[in-house]
């Protein structure tokens, strides 16, 4: 792989990578604040900026191996946004919909993604750049379908951590807490072990699914 496709493979995934994770960042942040907690707001999280939210590995390290290296699902992580719990009238309930607001918030854009294509497919088909906005499209909702079944997987520190925790009994829950650089070390091994390549499947199924809908409503 030459530069030039290096360059233009990261102008095709990482922008829209770096604004889907942002605007994720941010629907934990909003859930937050609607909740009586300001933190994040306080912060300076409440924004799109990706460097107000990054994390050296999750956002750009990995990320940046997954597009050169072509592995075949695109995901990646930021730094969590932060939450005072004692501003929070119900602790359990308040966190889990602060938690599952990061996934929802990337099916969302997913979504719209999906409205778009079907509308650049139906309603602009002598546009010039047609194909090309239907490939960016493409991508878009396939990096948000990846950000949130990626993030809803099931352990800490990600949201499927937080979101299962409202299930669990509260010393199961501190003792996955309290453990959570071992989770790392176990998700690091689920990527360079291919197995986190399962996910492709359900992203494919969203896909055709949303795909599939609004050209049944719309076309």
């Amino acid at each position: 792989m030459d530069f030039l496709e290096i360059a233009s493979k990261i102008g095709l995934y990482f922008i829209p990578f770096l604004f889907s994770l942002c605007f994720h960042e941010v629907a934990h942040g909003w859930v937050a604040l609607k909740l009586g907690d300001d933190t994040a707001k306080t912060m300076g999280r409440l924004s799109l900026n990706p460097m107000v939210h990054a994390d050296p590995i999750g956002t750009f390290v990995l990320p940046l191996m997954v597009i050169i290296t072509g592995v075949p699902v695109f995901f990646g992580w930021a730094n969590p946004v932060p939450v005072n719990t004692r501003n929070l009238k119900n602790i359990r309930i308040d966190m889990f919909w602060i938690a599952l607001a990061g996934p929802l918030s990337n099916i969302l854009l997913a979504t719209l993604g999906a409205f778009s294509l079907v509308m650049v497919f139906g309603y602009l088909p002598t546009w010039q750049y047609q194909s090309a906005a239907m490939h960016l499209l493409t991508v878009f909702i396939q990096i948000n379908l990846a950000l949130a079944f990626f993030n809803m997987i099931p352990i800490h520190p990600l949201d499927g951590g937080k979101v299962l925790a409202r299930f669990l009994p509260a010393h199961i829950n501190y003792k996955l807490e309290q453990n959570q650089q071992m989770l790392n070390i176990l998700l690091l091994l689920l990527f360079l072990g291919g197995a986190l390549s399962v996910l492709r499947y359900p992203i494919f199924w969203s896909f055709q699914f949303l795909v599939g809908l609004f050209e049944h409503t719309l076309l």
